[in-house]
């Protein structure tokens, strides 16, 4: 009796562990699966599926976007790409999203991005990139038919802090090293646009693929101060 009793202990704390295990990290079943992350409300919807996902104590997101993977409209004319994984989500009218990201760099323009999206030919994305010059950076794209892109600062390291803000109908971007003191990164509108919806994003133009993973997510829809971000 004693050792049937030690048996159903052990077998009862392995359920246990195993039940805490799925608790704590969500894993997508399939390519149609949708996950749902702590403080974003609404439905979050794959545009282009991942090559991998996760979410961890369901507030940190882990995206892995597939060989190949771009989202560029080329100002010369020489093509556009958009195979890049992205999780949306409809936002407030007015909202600041920001995030903690963190790239598993190996080759030029890789990239982890905070993004928004209109319709094929309108959208933008706040990057945090691998550049031609072999180190990360912040990069902005905005899109309208054909891709306008610029490159910021210079980033030490495979972590930054990016944030998204709306305010009527400018759009500003941001960047921190801390997560506390901002730096304004561009300002620019989409127009008002009814069928905006933000997300994240992960992509590997020319590499064989690449793993971001967004945590201290934070959202709040409401109208802050553009210029503080606050």
């Amino acid at each position: 009796m004693r050792y049937i009793s030690r048996t159903a202990l052990v077998l009862v704390v392995t359920a246990l562990s195993v039940l805490t295990l799925t608790a704590q990290t969500q894993v997508s079943a399939s390519q149609d699966a949708a996950p749902s992350l702590i403080g974003i409300p609404g439905a979050l919807t794959w545009q282009n599926p991942p090559a991998q996902w996760k979410i961890t104590n369901g507030d940190t997101l882990s995206i892995t976007g597939g060989k190949g993977t771009n989202w560029f409209a080329s100002p010369m004319g020489n093509g556009q790409s958009d195979n890049s994984p992205r999780l949306l989500v409809r936002p407030a009218d007015d909202f600041v999203l920001s995030a903690k990201v963190t790239v598993d760099f190996h080759s030029q323009w890789d990239a982890g991005a905070l993004v928004l999206y209109v319709n094929d030919a309108l959208w933008a994305k706040l990057c945090f990139e691998m550049t031609v010059e072999k180190h990360p950076a912040i990069v902005s794209v905005v899109t309208r038919n054909l891709s306008d892109d610029n490159n910021s600062i210079a980033i030490q390291g495979s972590s930054v802090y990016l944030k998204v803000a709306k305010a009527g109908q400018a759009i500003f971007f941001y960047a921190s090293e801390d997560g506390e003191k901002w730096t304004i990164i561009r300002a620019f509108s989409l127009g008002a646009n009814p069928d905006l919806r933000i997300g994240f994003s992960s992509q590997s133009p020319i590499g064989e693929g690449c793993t971001s993973v967004f945590s201290e997510i934070h959202y709040l829809p409401k109208k802050v101060d553009l210029w503080s971000g606050k």
